[in-house]
């Protein structure tokens, strides 16, 4: 009886350990991504992107930070490296819609925005 009791009791516990599933939700992934910019960590941020296959490009257009897109987001919380890597991972026409909400918030990533587009 005692036989019987351990090991049902090792088969439970091994079936309960292998049936725990960990799922990473979206709005941390974006909390994440969205700390990383307010404090201007650019390796955190890239490693963080590779790790989890993301790219800039593609989360740009979904991911908001504070209700704005991660580029406004850099330049109205001076994070400079941010916002540089993003205009350089994004195509030329976004940068450009962009362009007036950097030329108010930020001269050094107008800059930069200016150069990439020219």
């Amino acid at each position: 009886m005692k036989r019987v009791l351990i090991v049902s009791t090792i088969c439970v516990l091994i079936f309960t350990s292998s049936m725990t599933v960990f799922e990473v939700k979206a709005a941390d992934l974006g909390t994440s991504i969205c700390e990383y910019v307010a404090s201007d960590n650019k390796k955190r941020l890239r490693s963080f992107l590779k790790q989890n296959k993301l790219k800039i490009r593609h989360i740009f257009s979904e991911l908001r930070c504070n209700a704005q897109n991660i580029l406004e987001f850099s330049a109205t919380s001076g994070s400079l490296n941010i916002g540089q890597l993003i205009i350089s991972k994004l195509p030329k026409d976004v940068v450009a819609e962009n362009l007036p909400t950097l030329e108010k918030t930020s001269k050094p990533l107008f800059d930069a925005a200016n150069e990439r587009i020219n």
